[in-house]
């Protein structure tokens, strides 16, 4: 079988100077970039690089991003688009798909589910562009990108080259790879190959994802197609995560650390309702929860606050600035520390 490239990527580069941010962060922050390029093609991106001085960011939706103030130098965005089949074996299960960095996430999660290519249905809905979902190894529901990923085209932003980076390379963890540590900065992602399935196998045991799932099977139906699971996981995430464009926010703001198995089991006599995750190196527990424990749920500093249905959410009340968002960060921080003896950690960019 073949599907249509969608998407297709925006010819014109469009530069500003002095370009208003507030439409490209989810925290609404009203902060400026000196010089603003957005490029289409790879080719573009190539004939941009030697006009670059100065700092440099690139950025996707924004989802991610805290601004502390006007950025003094030059910020890119991908409009790369693009969604086609890479390969196909037609005796196998497995399909590649090739898309662009500057397709919106949840567009291609819709795109593949609508195919009924299974691999990414638990990571619908989270905010963000392609690209990012391999610099920040998104994740959702017990599946991370890194997971489907199998290659990362990109460009490097000092001499020009193209490069593609192997799964292998890029050296995920939860939260992290190669471009957020060593090579942070360097390199913009053009591309981004997924492994998906067309026989999906589902990944259902993550926190309540069965349980609201067997409530809207069919009668007389115990498998859930891949548009149940992405529908359930939809309405899961609009019910406790607020919506950037009525109150900002950057989604998760902390990352949920992973502690020893003696930490937790130490921790555990305390509090043996306490949720907890099996990983490869330790137990994960949800920052949320601890944020909870320590009475933040809902409360505010000044005009930065904790959202009412999801603790580990930060939201900007209205009118917030960055130096708020941070103080209100820290506060947290030291209290879980406190109270539980364990280091929580930002999840979003501080720029």
């Amino acid at each position: 079988m073949r599907w249509a490239v969608v998407n297709e990527r925006i010819e014109d580069l469009k530069e500003f100077s002095n370009y208003n941010l507030q439409n490209h962060n989810t925290f609404g922050m009203k902060v400026k970039a000196k010089r603003y390029v957005e490029y289409g093609s790879e080719e573009e991106l190539q004939a941009l690089i030697p006009t670059l001085s100065g700092e440099v960011l690139h950025i996707g939706g924004g989802s991610n991003l805290l601004f502390k103030g006007d950025f003094e130098g030059t910020v890119l965005h991908s409009a790369i688009g693009g969604i086609e089949v890479a390969e196909e074996v037609a005796d196998e299960d497995e399909v590649l798909v090739r898309v662009g960095a500057g397709v919106v996430w949840d567009d291609f999660v819709a795109w593949a589910v609508e195919k009924g290519l299974g691999g990414v249905e638990n990571l619908s809905l989270i905010p963000g562009e392609v690209g990012a979902s391999a610099v920040q190894n998104i994740g959702a529901y017990g599946v991370e990108a890194k997971d489907v990923i199998v290659m990362v085209e990109a460009v490097d932003l000092a001499s020009g080259e193209k490069r593609v980076f192997a799964n292998s390379e890029c050296q995920y963890a939860y939260r992290q790879s190669i471009f957020k540590k060593e090579l942070k900065g360097r390199y913009a992602i053009t591309y981004v190959t997924y492994r998906l399935h067309k026989t999906p196998q589902l990944k259902l045991e993550y926190g309540n994802l069965r349980a609201v799932l067997e409530q809207d099977l069919p009668h007389g139906e115990n498998r859930p197609a891949l548009g149940l699971v992405r529908q359930a996981i939809i309405d899961i995430r609009n019910a406790k995560l607020p919506d950037p464009k009525v109150q900002g926010n950057a989604g998760s703001f902390f990352m949920n650390p992973v502690v020893s198995r003696e930490k937790f089991l130490s921790i555990q006599k305390d509090y043996p309702q306490m949720p907890f995750y099996e990983v490869a190196n330790g137990v994960k527990i949800p920052a949320g929860w601890m944020i909870e424990q320590c009475g933040w749920k809902g409360k505010s500093l000044g005009r930065a606050g904790v959202h009412d249905k999801q603790a580990l959410v930060l939201v900007n009340l209205g009118g917030a600035t960055s130096e708020e968002i941070i103080r209100l960060c820290d506060t947290i921080c030291q209290e879980v520390k406190k109270k539980f003896d364990i280091d929580i950690h930002p999840e979003v960019n501080l720029v």
